[in-house]
């Protein structure tokens, strides 16, 4: 048989539900899919998603260290910068940096994680050469 990984779910430690929804409904733009917590005042357990962005956010000690990266690929990048830019969000002005892989995003949470999206160069050209077929 065949060994094949269908998905990778990183958990990102937080400490404060209010300011997590904050930053990744409000300003990333994810929804909840589900929570969990053992019983009423119990620590959080839930994933946020946002296409196939999918993260686990869990306030229970010992899931994930804080301050951890994720890297992941997207298509869009600028587009997405465009519409974090457009946020009343305080705490985060993120550039986009380019280097021989691609362009990247760093978003920082309020918990010291990080999130590094990168359209890999040669998407953005794949893209760039669609859209000059497609208006020539």
């Amino acid at each position: 048989m065949d060994i094949v990984f269908h998905r990778t779910v990183p958990v990102f430690r937080i400490f404060d539900v209010a300011k997590a929804h904050e930053f990744y409904l409000g300003y990333l733009g994810c929804t909840v899919d589900w929570e969990h917590r053992f019983e009423p005042g119990m620590p959080l357990y839930t994933q946020v998603s946002r296409g196939d962005l999918v993260l686990h956010l869990s306030e229970h000690h010992g899931d994930a260290t804080p301050g951890s990266t994720v890297c992941t690929e997207l298509s869009g990048v600028h587009a997405l910068h465009a519409e974090l830019a457009g946020k009343d969000y305080p705490y985060l002005r993120p550039g986009l940096e380019r280097d021989g892989r691609g362009t990247t995003l760093t978003l920082t949470d309020p918990f010291g994680n990080r999130l590094r999206l990168t359209e890999p160069e040669e998407a953005a050209a794949g893209g760039a050469a669609a859209g000059e077929r497609a208006a020539g």
